[in-house]
């Protein structure tokens, strides 16, 4: 079993699988519900952007997407069990080509629920082909954005997006992928700055993208609540975990402690749109 700098345990492996099959079998097991509880904040934040956007369908950048399970809950309003059925149920059996063709009938029967588009970024491109052919992506960047920087495809595609998730990567990605996105943006200059909604693990302080986004005059707020994202691997997992915490001056007292990895939600919202910027 192989853990990163984080001390947390390696699931590289269930990220990069042609279908989400071992995706969800291996989360399964440890509870992973960070989506599911991220699913009505999603939702509201989108209600209250589209308030400033009306006419048109709002565009959601998911950051780490991996499979689409968060365009999947946005889009077509299933449920995290109904998706651990779905890929860890009676037909596992089945070929790729045949999941990929039973995702785009549910997309097709349920993608009129909600006036919303996701986009997806991740370095898995395996993940990316998968959400993407099965409906539950509109658009996809395939991207280390730490790295790199956008291609000129890939900053007309985000040019247009008004919100941007994530539900775990950060940390791992930095106020520098964010820097990207928020330029592409800025520099497409056909829609005012996106709004923000994160949920990062108590152990990556959320500090150097706020003050990143504050440099933009953006204002962020961090949800009352915690929320559970799933437990731990193992007690060796999860000392190594609790040693992160402390080095950054979190107590998991209640929390870590008692076998469960916590995110916090921050929520960034932009200055007023520019009076100059069209509302397309």
């Amino acid at each position: 079993m192989e853990f990163d700098a984080t001390g947390k345990v390696s699931l590289e492996h269930v990220y990069t699988q042609p279908d989400p099959r071992a995706y969800f079998r291996t989360l399964r097991v440890l509870d992973y519900q960070i989506p599911q509880l991220a699913k009505p904040y999603f939702s509201k934040v989108v209600d209250e952007c589209r308030e400033t956007r009306p006419g048109r369908p709002l565009r959601v950048l998911d950051i780490g997407c991996s499979y689409g399970i968060n365009g999947a809950l946005l889009k077509l309003d299933v449920s995290m069990d109904e998706l651990y059925d779905r890929y860890d149920g009676a037909d596992v059996g089945r070929s790729r080509a045949e999941l990929v063709a039973r995702d785009r009938a549910l997309a097709r029967d349920r993608g009129g629920l909600h006036d919303v588009e996701v986009i997806g970024l991740d370095t898995s491109q395996p993940a990316l082909a998968y959400a993407y052919e099965a409906g539950f992506l509109d658009g996809a960047v395939h991207a280390d954005l730490e790295t790199r920087d956008l291609t000129e495809p890939e900053r007309a595609l985000l040019a247009d997006v008004d919100l941007v998730v994530s539900t775990g990567c950060l940390g791992y990605v930095t106020d520098r992928t964010l820097a990207r996105i928020v330029a592409a943006v800025r520099d497409g200059g056909r829609r005012p700055l996106p709004w923000m909604a994160h949920f990062a693990l108590r152990m990556f302080p959320f500090d150097p993208i706020a003050e990143l986004l504050a440099g933009y005059g953006y204002q962020t707020e961090a949800v009352g609540r915690l929320f559970e994202q799933r437990r731990f691997v193992s007690p060796r997992e999860q000392a190594q975990v609790l040693e992160t915490l402390a080095g950054v001056g979190v107590d998991p007292a209640g929390l870590e402690a008692d076998g469960w990895l916590y995110a916090r939600l921050f929520v960034s919202r932009p200055p007023e749109p520019d009076p100059g910027v069209a509302a397309l």
